[in-house]
């Protein structure tokens, strides 16, 4: 009985699952093809065998456009985890054959762009030289999705203690997230501000300050800190270029949160000192990726090296410490 129901399953294979995922991934057959370096026609003969073989319908057309029928859906819904399985195994086999090569596709927040991402290429490309490695930017909630829908294999993300809308929570369920270090936020006051005494600042002491904030989450951090200082903060600026937030603090016209992360590649002005602030304040720096990607071979070496690169590799040891 087992060998006969084993018999009456649909056939499937690991072709027509990529295809059907890059359909519902792309939208249509054209760009499905084109992801996948194939014609259209190819494609859509490819389509045509396996509704054939499995006797359902898995797209149809809708005007100029194709969606995905009950059948498709159901693949799509498999077909990331099936094909991550497939090159798990690939990428095992080519490492037994001695073969190096492999392609890894990556996303991360903005200040990741000029601090981790650099030197994690930089040194994937020395030790792993026949890996391709490709870059999306993205805040971390377009990130997770990113992760989530097959369009990247790996993301360094962050996230903020008690953050209300946490992208690492909810929305990734069914993805690793595992958590690389912490990220500590600090206060960018002028020099002669009377809290620039501290070596770590109450919060409660910069209730009648103009502030300057970053991306939507990061207000919504700055929101949440100095709700629990007793106070709701004045934010007057908006901007995500740290340079900026730091010349702006310069010229006195508003103090800011800053991520230590993001004075490894931005220049401090002279009249301006960071603290810590008297809770410790703290981001953390997270790398997401599918259930099992970390079997295949190209993502393993990513991971594996992201791992390994600790705050003075990534030059933070020489950024400006805050003064004590």
């Amino acid at each position: 009985m087992t060998l006969t129901a084993a018999a009456e399953l649909p056939e499937l294979d690991a072709q027509t699952l990529r295809i059907v995922g890059a359909i519902a991934e792309h939208g249509s057959i054209t760009a499905a093809a084109e992801a996948l370096g194939y014609s259209q026609p190819a494609v859509s003969q490819h389509l045509r065998r396996a509704e054939q073989r499995l006797g359902l319908p898995l797209a149809e057309r809708v005007g100029r456009s194709v969606r995905l029928t009950e059948a498709g859906e159901v693949l799509a819904r498999h077909a990331r985890t099936i094909t991550n399985a497939f090159d798990a195994a690939a990428g095992e086999l080519a490492e037994l054959s001695g073969l190096r090569a492999g392609r890894v596709r990556l996303a991360g927040f903005p200040t990741a762009s000029s601090t981790v991402v650099p030197k994690l290429v930089k040194e994937l490309a020395a030790t792993h030289p026949g890996l391709s490695v490709s870059y999306l930017e993205a805040e971390p909630p377009e990130a997770v999705e990113a992760v989530r829908s097959g369009v990247v294999d790996v993301a360094i993300t962050f996230s903020y203690p008690g953050d209300r809308v946490d992208p690492h929570q909810e929305s990734a369920q069914g993805l690793t997230v595992d958590s690389l270090w912490q990220d500590e936020m600090l206060v960018a006051l002028p020099a002669a501000h009377p809290a620039a005494v501290h070596d770590r600042v109450p919060m409660s002491e910069l209730a009648g300050e103009t502030w300057i904030a970053g991306c939507p989450r990061c207000r919504g951090h700055l929101l949440q800190v100095t709700e629990s200082a007793g106070f709701a903060p004045t934010i007057a600026y908006e901007t995500d270029n740290f340079s900026a937030v730091l010349g702006m603090a310069d010229a006195g016209i508003g103090i800011a949160l800053v991520p230590t992360l993001a004075l490894a590649s931005t220049r401090v002005p002279d009249g301006i000192v960071l603290r810590s602030t008297a809770k410790g304040d703290s981001r953390t720096i997270h790398v997401v990726t599918t259930e099992g990607a970390g079997r295949v071979p190209a993502v393993a070496a990513t991971l594996e090296t992201l791992h390994a690169l600790d705050l003075a590799r990534l030059d933070l040891a020489e950024a400006p410490a805050p003064a004590r």
